[in-house]
């Protein structure tokens, strides 16, 4: 089920890949949102500001882990896309070392300074004890998390977005049904919705690695991939590290916009957290598509196919832009019957509409910007240029502290929430430009080099 994505009609590879990709990414959004929504009906609306004040938290925690695991396999990508079946499978072995370190560091770091940083961020003293319970336990698990990600990137990396999906949808399921299990039957309240997180996640970890080592011969290593091989660690750090930085750096920027949001009370955070929910669940198409951009870019770049990697960026800039518009014109609408999921039926959700609102509509304005870093971010990175990702991060953190400094010292509420929107307009059109210088660059080497070939 491996996909060359060096061969062929961009626009259509790029869909073909991206859908399951689309649908594997709502799943996953899923995960988190229906902690939400099932802790948001029946353990109560400040349990559910009590999640939703920690999700720029596991944001920080998922995002830094996350980064560095698809870091890890861009390497993939390129060694299968050059044809190199040796390195694609130190590349497999290599980057579950180097998952599992980070993993043990990450762990121990988090869970010391967890009651620290929910005071740093004006936790609101209502929703604190059930905000610690829940992320702390998130934390705990998070290597089911990471590893999942880390297997289901080995599989988009060799062109499979279709199996990555079905063993999510089964671990999203159970999610459901141990959310249910653990919080009405159990009366776990926020910790059981984490559980059934980890869980969940643990279960869709083990299917993935399950598959890649008895059905894709091509990540399937042998013994004797199965030791530090220093090249390999190299390329993988380098392009990780900034990855993974750029998620830190990013996650950063969030929590003091959650900061500045947390000063107006857990009404307004509720209110936050549902509309974020909302946009999160809308924003997955972008997700896709750049990590389309990235499989696609990584392939062709180990080809050396420099042209193409143009070809694919504007078709999915076609892709994104069209996707962009369709979702803000239907969650804008539809965002006060979306927020109803959240909450009990008999709950009034109008005093939350004044600050949700404000909110989802600044965001769903700079959705196509946020395509764009999603896009070039993606492909640069893809094409070796590592320290992208940790300047992007820094531009969206400047953009972010900004609005959210200037709400604090304000006491603004559309400042606080207009940090996300200033963030991808920044970021997205630096990202473009940064795009274009680069690409003449790729370019001039390219044929630098097919000169050097035909002299020889």
């Amino acid at each position: 089920m491996e996909t060359n994505m060096t061969e062929g009609r961009p626009l259509t590879l790029m869909l073909r890949f991206m859908l399951p990709l689309l649908l594997g990414n709502v799943f996953q959004q899923l995960y988190n949102m229906v902690d939400t929504i099932i802790v948001g009906r029946y353990v109560g609306n400040k349990a559910l500001a009590a999640v939703g004040s920690t999700g720029t938290i596991f944001f920080l925690v998922i995002g830094v882990c996350n980064g560095m695991a698809a870091g890890f396999t861009v390497l993939t990508s390129q060694k299968f896309g050059a044809g190199d079946s040796e390195g694609t499978k130190l590349s497999v072995t290599n980057g579950i070392f180097l998952s599992g370190i980070l993993l043990a560091f990450i762990t121990v770091l988090m869970l010391i300074v967890m009651h620290p940083l929910l005071h740093l961020m004006n936790t609101p003293a209502d929703i604190y004890d059930d905000a610690y319970s829940y992320i702390s336990t998130i934390c705990k698990g998070v290597t089911a998390i990471v590893f999942y990600n880390l297997f289901s990137s080995f599989l988009r990396a060799v062109g499979n977005s279709r199996m990555p999906l079905i063993f999510l949808i089964i671990s999203a399921l159970l999610n459901i049904i141990l959310d249910l299990v653990f919080i009405l039957a159990l009366h776990m309240g926020v910790a059981g919705a984490a559980w059934a997180t980890n869980l969940s996640q643990a279960f869709s970890a083990c299917l993935c690695a399950t598959y890649i080592f008895t059905k894709v011969d091509v990540l399937k290593p042998s013994r004797r991939h199965w030791h530090f091989h220093k090249e390999s660690i190299r390329k993988q750090l380098n392009i990780g590290i900034p990855m993974s930085l750029q998620f830190g750096i990013t996650a950063s920027g969030t929590m003091v916009m959650q900061t500045a949001i947390n000063q107006f009370g857990s009404i307004a955070v509720t209110g936050f957290t549902a509309a974020n929910k909302v946009s999160g669940l809308l924003t997955q198409g972008m997700m896709a598509l750049g990590q389309t951009s990235a499989s696609y870019a990584g392939q062709n770049y180990g080809k050396g196919d420099i042209d193409r990697i143009h070809q694919g960026t504007k078709d999915a800039m076609k892709i994104g832009s069209i996707y962009s518009i369709i979702a803000a014109s239907v969650g804008i609408p539809l965002l006060p019957h979306l927020m109803r999921l959240f909450f009990d039926s008999n709950v009034d959700i109008t005093p939350y509409l004044p600050w949700s609102k404000p909110y989802f509509y600044m965001c769903a304005a700079a959705y196509i910007p946020l395509c764009m870093i999603f896009i070039y971010r993606n492909t640069l990175q893809s094409c070796g240029y590592s320290f992208v990702a940790m300047t992007l991060g820094v531009m969206e953190l400047f953009a972010r502290l900004a609005a959210a400094f200037l709400s604090i010292r304000c006491h603004n509420y559309i400042l606080a929430v207009s940090a996300d929107a200033d963030a991808w307009i920044t970021t997205g059109f630096f990202a473009f430009f940064l795009y274009l210088h680069l690409r003449k660059k790729m370019t001039a080497r390219r044929k630098a080099a097919i000169s050097e070939n035909q002299l020889d």
